[in-house]
């Protein structure tokens, strides 16, 4: 599963996860063909296949209970019937009201099927992930979005003759992860930003459809003499080996591996190792100040739209922005914003006595929500001497303008911290006019120029 709190359902442009539990089997990748006979690839169960398409009808027609009857031991004590009703009112709120299942497929992993079957909302196009176990039982439960068929073009922007792009590993041993290092051509040395990602199982461009948009501030600032290390995140390589993991904490989940990054170009030829500096995109930036508090040594910080309201909070904001959007109200909306009120109050009453709990508040363990509790990432960002830049789209609906004033407001008095406002743009950086909605971020675009400019103009001041 992807180890991820319910916002991200919120987070359209990422995944968001409708159910899981805390002991999902591993997503074992199948063998490539080549190394098998096509008679020798399993055949996915038409049991399995039925099982999973009844616990979608249950969830369409509601009946929680049945689909709870369906689950594996572990689903059980990780969600109840309520929870389950809870989460489906918001996708339903995001994506509109259910309509009908159109396709399945399937495929075999190891002892379990994975079965996708996908479904017309109002909105959007959703799949939702069974994994059925030996017994056809309901072992883990997820749902996303459909995204648009990815058609990236580079920006106008991007000068391939002016940069170098090779594969490198951060980190090693169990959590070692792919990434990509754009580096300017020539002797350097150069500045450099390790770019950490949004919430859920990023890949290392931010993919969302056509969309990716650190590859093209990779792209950009490569091509204006900076240095970008970008790689896919821990939730997406080691999916299933997350899961197993408690605690999980936000230093679990970005933490640990962007200070693992900032040790990479360290010591990389070229680089100049006083301008390390670290970019985090929504969570990233709420996670930013904890990484500069973590190691001195880096240069500054770019909060790039990063949270100052707490997760629980967000969660309810965004809910009422996407209910009150149409100006009418359904009752699946209803239902989603009375869910995450009562989230809100779940989290609120947390105590460190809970930490070791394995049950799933919000698609997330107690660990993760308590690592979170009182934590306020712009006090944080007062009290380091690093250089701070806080970056923040107009349109953007997931983290507001009012939390880019709660920055400049907790900032006023830091010596080194900068602020920059984009009117037009988006949670994803991406321009465009009217109220931000989900579907927006289908729409192929780019990082404007002049956002990758500042930064540059930014990372080269001495």
């Amino acid at each position: 599963m992807s180890r991820s709190p319910t916002h991200l359902a919120l987070l359209f442009g990422m995944t968001f996860t409708v159910a899981a539990a805390q002991q999902a089997p591993p997503a074992q990748q199948a063998p490539p063909a080549q190394q098998a006979p096509p008679s020798a690839v399993p055949t996915p169960s038409p049991k399995a296949i039925a099982a999973a398409e009844a616990a979608v009808d249950a969830l369409a027609a509601r009946d929680f209970a049945k689909v709870f009857a369906q689950f594996a031991p572990p689903m059980r004590t990780a969600l109840s019937p309520e929870k389950l009703s809870a989460t489906w009112d918001s996708i339903q709120a995001q994506a509109g009201g259910f309509v009908k299942r159109t396709m399945s497929r399937a495929e075999v992993r190891g002892l379990y099927t994975l079965v996708i079957v996908t479904c017309d909302f109002e909105r959007n196009k959703v799949e939702i992930i069974a994994t059925m176990d030996s017994a056809d039982a309901l072992a883990g439960l997820q749902a996303r979005p459909v995204q648009p068929a990815a058609v990236y073009a580079p920006p106008d922007y991007a000068t391939p003759a002016a940069f170098i792009e090779r594969e490198v590993t951060v980190g090693s041993g169990e959590w070692a992860l792919p990434g990509t290092l754009t580096k300017p051509a020539g002797a350097g040395p150069f500045p450099a930003i390790v770019l950490v990602h949004g919430s859920g199982p990023n890949d290392r461009d931010e993919t969302f459809g056509p969309n990716k948009t650190f590859k093209d501030l990779a792209l950009g600032l490569g091509s204006r003499g900076v240095a970008v290390l970008r790689y896919d995140k821990r939730t997406k390589v080691y999916a299933a080996k997350v899961s197993q993991l408690n605690p999980f904490t936000l230093k679990s989940e970005a933490i640990d591996d962007a200070l693992a990054a900032v040790s990479l170009l360290r010591k990389e030829p070229g680089i100049d190792a006083t301008r390390i500096f670290v970019l985090g995109h929504s969570l990233g930036g709420t996670a930013a100040p904890r990484i500069g508090a973590a190691d001195a040594g880096i240069a500054g910080l770019i909060i790039f739209a990063g949270a100052v309201r707490s997760l629980e909070q967000s969660i309810v904001d965004q809910l009422q922005y996407l209910a009150d959007a149409d100006g009418v109200i359904s009752d699946a909306e209803k239902r989603a914003l009375e869910g995450s009120l009562k989230l809100k109050e779940t989290v609120s009453k947390l105590t460190t006595a809970d930490v070791t709990s394995t049950a799933s508040i919000g698609g997330a363990p107690a660990s993760y929500w308590l690592d979170l509790q009182g934590y306020d990432p712009a006090a944080l960002a007062a009290t380091l001497k690093q250089r701070l830049l806080i970056m923040q789209g107009g349109r953007d609906y997931q983290v507001t303008v009012s939390d880019f004033e709660r920055w400049k407001t907790a900032l006023a008095k830091h010596p080194a911290a900068e602020f920059k406002l984009y009117p037009a743009l988006n949670h994803l950086f991406l321009p465009g006019q009217g109220k931000s909605l989900p579907p927006e971020y289908a729409v192929p675009g780019h990082v404007p120029i002049e956002v990758i400019d500042d930064i540059a103009a930014w990372t080269k001041k001495k």
